[in-house]
């Protein structure tokens, strides 16, 4: 059974998430990063992480998508909490842009880019990795990461263009795949290019996924992002376990599980 990472989970948002995260140590998943959108959703993780230990890995964020009517006094408490609590939390995210037009008619352009630009001065004063959210703000994602000084950063289900993939190659970063690699083009495009040694693995759980079947994801459907890469890179399963995994724990730096064999 080959050990996998998924790096990007919204556990708050999953029903008997003790149950489906039993289920997905029995697959041979070995961490989760617990991901945050905003400060009930932290407080939420936070909760979950301290009662798996070892397994989840909290990481705090404010979700471009979760600003609409927020203010600058709201946005201060946001981040107050989420320094607060980084001393025992490994990343910053979910954070980032989202340019669907649903978003930017309640949230503009500008205000995002402000929020993320203070995100990221805190992930780099704290010496956090940030897990980035640029859907069709791919450009001005990677350009705000990089400006930002940020040394550690996953773009997290990656579906852009293949200039801004090489941009995110170059800078050292991380794309993830999700069992959408099974069937969607671009997510598929971004899987095929980018090298193992810069690639992750994730469920973003629970969302759905499918076309002809339909089925809303747990983190042991990062088995299914496992067996997409491993198709999409024509490498072995334990090879692509080995590189995401190991990528995983490089991530997240000092005080991942011991369990988590590092791989020379």
């Amino acid at each position: 059974m080959s050990a996998v990472f998924d790096t990007h989970a919204h556990l708050d948002q999953i029903d008997e998430v003790d149950s489906c995260l039993d289920r997905a140590r029995e697959a041979g998943v070995v961490g989760v990063i617990a991901v945050g959108t905003d400060m009930p959703s932290n407080e939420n993780i936070l909760r979950i992480a301290e009662r798996w230990r070892g397994f989840v890995y909290p990481a705090l964020g404010l979700h471009p998508c979760h600003l609409v009517g927020f203010d600058a006094a709201r946005i201060s408490r946001e981040l107050a909490f989420i320094e607060d609590n980084l001393e025992t939390s490994y990343a910053v995210g979910e954070i980032g842009l989202d340019y669907h037009k649903r978003t930017v008619t309640d949230v503009p352009k500008e205000f995002q880019k402000e929020v993320l630009g203070e995100l990221l001065s805190l992930a780099r004063r704290r010496q956090r990795p940030v897990l980035v959210h640029s859907r069709y703000a791919w450009t001005d994602a990677l350009r705000l990461v990089v400006e930002s000084g940020t040394s550690s950063a996953v773009f997290h289900w990656f579906t852009g263009l293949a200039g801004v993939l090489r941009g995110i190659i170059d800078a050292g970063y991380y794309v993830s795949a999700t069992p959408a690699a099974e069937y969607h083009e671009e997510h598929r495009r971004a899987v095929r290019a980018a090298p193992l040694e810069r690639l992750l693995l994730e469920t973003d759980a629970p969302v759905w996924y499918g076309r002809a079947e339909r089925y809303q994801s747990c983190p042991a459907d990062v088995l299914r992002s496992l067996h997409a890469t491993v198709e999409l890179k024509c490498e072995s399963e334990d090879t692509v376990a080995t590189y995401t995994t190991r990528g995983a724990r490089r991530l997240l730096g000092e005080g991942v599980s011991p369990d988590n064999e590092e791989v020379s």
